[in-house]
């Protein structure tokens, strides 16, 4: 059972990957490639919808499906290529994606944690064997951010406002 990182508490996920056993109304998660496939038939499944996004794939290309899409899986396939930052800086910037937007693979690792969740990951998968509490602990490493990101809290109130 994979277990994930969500709103920073440990849950076992509820998600499932294409090829993973699930009934017809289960959230299920399709790679890129599959929902350009055949994006009719995606859109007329009954359970909540997802999307795996590669490092190379175009975020523009999922604009007119967004409506349809409940979670986005974000792949860092190495901790040194960040594309997946970008991707999520534009999901939820120029596209204004509000659903669930998760980090998976072997780049999801305690030191980029922090800097996940500022760009706008609500949710992190990491890779197997990882530790889970360092992982949780290193979202609240630091408590104060200089620059804007999707957990942006105004700068002036930071620092002059009593918490």
């Amino acid at each position: 059972m994979r277990h994930i990182l969500r709103q920073r508490e440990w849950r076992a996920d509820d998600w499932h990957y294409l090829g993973e056993a699930c009934a017809e109304a289960d959230p299920l998660i399709v790679p890129l490639a599959q929902l350009r496939g055949d994006a009719a038939q995606w859109q007329r499944r009954a359970g909540p919808l997802g999307v795996r996004l590669g490092p190379a794939d175009a975020v523009d290309e999922l604009a007119p499906l967004l409506p349809r899409l409940a979670l986005i899986a974000v792949e860092f396939p190495s901790p040194a290529d960040g594309r997946g930052y970008s991707q999520a800086r534009m999901l939820r910037g120029r596209c204004g994606f509000r659903g669930e937007l998760r980090a998976v693979g072997a780049g999801v690792r305690q030191d980029q944690a922090f800097l996940l969740a500022r760009c706008g990951f609500d949710c992190l998968e990491p890779p197997p064997g990882a530790d889970l509490q360092a992982l949780r602990l290193a979202l609240t490493r630091y408590d104060v951010a200089y620059q804007p990101g999707a957990a942006h809290v105004e700068l002036r109130r930071q620092r002059f406002s009593a918490p």
